[in-house]
């Protein structure tokens, strides 16, 4: 099986934590066990690289340096895993 490919981009949709950690139950369910992540170009990802995606997340429309939106990228990734395990870490809001 193919790793998930998931974008951060603009164009993408803006999504709770809540739906975010749904794309990772959605993949363990799948049986998928890699996850590729990755921070859009400065000119946004090509029509080519979009329609490849498994998922494009927008972290909202304003602009974000590429490793500020990495380590936004890495908690959202965390909160999501810790949503899905039922811990504490995530309380809703």
């Amino acid at each position: 099986m193919r790793p998930l490919l998931f974008l951060a981009d603009s164009r993408g949709k803006l999504l709770t934590s809540e739906e975010f950690a749904d794309g990772f139950r959605r993949a363990q369910a799948d049986g998928s066990q890699q996850v590729v992540w990755a921070v859009g170009p400065a000119d946004g990802w090509s029509p080519v690289a979009l329609k490849r995606a498994d998922l494009v997340v927008s972290f909202g429309r304003i602009t974000l340096p590429h490793e500020l939106a990495a380590v936004v990228a890495t908690e959202q990734m965390y909160r999501a895993l810790t949503i899905l395990a039922g811990h504490p870490y995530h309380s809703g809001h």
